[in-house]
């Protein structure tokens, strides 16, 4: 076994490998989607190829209902209409392959060794979550391309590429904006201390892709501890409101985090994301890539021991298992259990914070990152 993964994670076999499987998961998809009553492409890959279609005909993407992205995600979509339905999804799982290449890169620089960053990276390369995710056809793997080349950016020193990709990274998803302050007070070091366009869309780009997310409230049933509230208020005139108190929590924990952890900015986007997506008003499984991604950043200077890190991330999945009972009795036989997926999300709340905590409590901060030669 020992001599398998090591095969496995040789850095030329290991990303011609993942990008094979990705590939042959795509392949099987579409044989799935022509021949099986459940699908196996996501149901956003065909709002992205709607917007796109809307794009081709010189019209707004957002004719398309339900888009609420950036429009530049159905212009990259386009080939879709023109070349072939399955273009978006080799795009996204390029990406994919892409955020391992990035992860593998910033280990290195560091101060991994090759076969150490090789062995952390295909914790992402050879995970079955971002595979699935990216071959349904989910654009994730685009945004943690983006956020994993800005950190990568950052750790190097190309402050011009970071700020470009930063800004891309937020223009595609709101929540990277969080990581504007630990990046602030990470250029307040002393060697760095001396160193508008046009609106194709206007109004409802800004409304669509960004502001809309402010006052939104989705009652459907997913993991985040306020759908319940937001389910039960939905008519009540303080609905709004109370969309907007739900930000208090992450914003003070948000606030702390960049303080406490700016020094190491990997560690504290890591830190950033996982507190956005586990207080959010919105909370579904291809939120947890967001970051899942930076987790291999984070694993090298973790003194937690194999068998406390194996009953994490058990802790994490038995968390996911519980919600997904009653969510499968509410969508697939139709039986009134919003209460008890409310309450397994507040479960799955407390499993988040509790692995968080211990994460910070065994994190050892990386000293200054070594300009090393990157192979």
């Amino acid at each position: 076994m020992e001599r398998l993964i090591t095969k496995l994670t040789e850095k030329h076999v290991l990303f011609t490998a993942s990008f094979a499987i990705r590939l042959a998961l795509v392949a099987y998809g579409d044989y799935q989607d022509r021949t099986m009553v459940v699908k196996y492409t996501d149901i956003d890959y065909h709002v992205f190829t709607d917007a796109a279609r809307f794009i081709t005909e010189g019209k707004s993407p957002y004719n398309r209902s339900t888009y609420r992205y950036t429009p530049l995600l159905a212009w990259l979509l386009t080939p879709n209409i023109y070349l072939s339905m399955v273009f978006g999804k080799i795009l996204f799982i390029v990406c994919d392959v892409l955020s391992g290449l990035l992860i593998y890169r910033i280990l290195r620089l560091r101060g991994l060794s090759s076969e150490t960053a090789r062995r952390v990276c295909s914790l992402w390369l050879l995970n079955p979550l971002p595979m699935g995710v990216s071959s349904r056809g989910n654009a994730e793997s685009i945004l943690a391309a983006l956020v994993l080349g800005t950190i990568l950016c950052m750790e190097a020193r190309h402050l011009m590429w970071a700020a470009i990709l930063y800004g891309l990274s937020v223009h595609m998803k709101i929540y990277p904006v969080t990581y504007a302050l630990p990046i602030a007070l990470t250029l307040r070091t002393p060697e760095t201390t001396s160193e508008e366009g046009k609106k194709r869309y206007g109004w409802e780009f800004l409304h669509e892709t960004y502001l809309y997310h402010l006052t939104r409230r989705d009652i459907r049933h997913n993991f985040s501890p306020y759908f319940y509230m937001l389910y039960l208020t939905s008519d009540s005139r303080w609905s709004q409101w109370l969309g907007l108190a739900a930000f208090l929590p992450q914003l003070v924990l948000l606030l702390v985090a960049s303080w406490a952890f700016h020094s190491d900015l990997a560690f504290c986007c890591f830190l950033h994301t996982a507190i956005f997506v586990s207080f959010n008003k919105v909370c579904t499984s291809q939120y947890f890539l967001w970051y899942l991604c930076l987790l291999p950043l984070v694993i090298p200077h973790l003194s937690l021991s194999l068998k406390q890190g194996v009953g994490l991330l058990l802790l994490w999945f038995a968390g996911q298992g519980i919600w997904l009972g009653p969510a499968y009795f509410l969508e697939f036989e139709g039986y009134n259990t919003f209460l008890l997926i409310w309450l397994a999300g507040l479960l799955f709340l407390i499993i988040n914070s509790s692995i968080l905590i211990q994460i910070v409590a065994h994190y050892k901060p990386t000293q200054t990152p070594q300009r090393l030669k990157v192979e």
